[in-house]
C-alpha cells in the first residue's frame, strides 16, 4: 500500500512540474509581448509560442498565440509575403482547433487571416476572403455571444469598407460600442486566455466620432 501511495505522490509531482513549466513559459511569453517594438519582435514571439505548442501538444493556447502574433507581424510588415504567412497561420489554427473545436477565439483568428489575404488584392479577392471573414465572425458570435472581440474585429474591418458596400464609420461605431459594452463584463477563463482588445476598441470608437 505504501508503494502505491509513493507512486501516486511521484506521479502528482511530475504532473505539477509539467504544469508549472508550461505556465512559466506562457508567462514569459506575455512578458516578452510587453517588450516588442515591431514586426520582427512579433515574428520572433510567434516562433516562441510555436515552440511551446510543439512541446505541449495538448494545449491550444500556444498555437493560438503563435498564429495571432504571426498574423499581426505580417500586417505590420508591408514587405511581408502575406499569402505565405497566411499558409503558416492556417496550419497553426487547424492544430489549435483540433484540440479546442468550436471556440470563438479561434474563429476570430480565422477572420483576421482572411482579412489579411483579402488585402493582398482587394479587388479580386473581396468576394472570396470577404465571405470567409464574415462567416468566421458570425460563427464566433454564435459560439460566444458575450465575447467582445468578434464585434471589435468586425467593426475594424467594416470601418474601412465603403458605405455603398455596407461599411463606413457609422456602422463600425455601433460595433465598437457593442464591443466595449461586452468588455465591461468580460472575464477571461484564465490568466492565459485571450484578454486583448479593449484599448483598441476605445481608440477605434474615438476615431469614429
Amino acid at each position: 500500500m505504501k508503494k502505491i501511495f509513493s507512486i501516486i505522490a511521484i506521479f502528482s509531482v511530475l504532473v505539477l512540474n509539467a504544469q508549472t513549466k508550461y505556465e512559466s513559459a506562457m508567462q514569459n511569453g506575455f512578458a516578452k509581448l510587453k517588450e516588442t517594438k515591431g514586426a520582427d519582435d512579433l515574428q520572433a514571439l510567434g516562433a516562441y509560442y510555436e515552440r511551446i505548442a510543439e512541446a505541449e501538444k495538448n494545449q491550444w493556447l500556444p498555437y493560438y498565440y503563435a498564429a495571432r502574433h504571426y498574423t499581426i507581424a505580417a500586417f505590420m510588415n508591408t514587405a511581408a509575403d502575406k499569402d505565405k504567412a497566411a499558409t503558416k497561420v492556417v496550419e497553426l489554427i487547424a492544430k489549435a482547433e483540433a484540440i479546442e473545436p468550436a471556440n470563438a477565439e479561434i474563429y476570430c483568428l480565422k477572420q483576421q487571416v482572411a482579412v489579411m489575404q483579402l488585402l493582398v488584392d482587394p479587388m479580386s479577392r473581396w468576394q472570396t476572403y470577404g465571405a470567409l471573414a464574415s462567416e468566421a465572425i458570425a460563427k464566433a458570435k454564435q459560439l460566444d455571444p458575450s465575447n467582445p472581440r468578434p464585434y471589435l474585429l468586425e467593426g475594424q474591418y467594416l470601418m474601412n469598407v465603403p458605405e455603398a458596400f455596407g461599411g463606413g464609420k457609422s456602422v463600425a461605431k455601433k460595433l465598437f460600442e457593442k464591443s466595449l459594452e461586452l468588455f465591461a463584463g468580460f472575464k477571461p477563463l484564465s490568466a492565459f486566455h485571450p484578454n486583448w482588445g479593449k484599448e483598441q476598441a476605445e481608440q477605434l470608437l474615438a476615431a469614429c466620432q
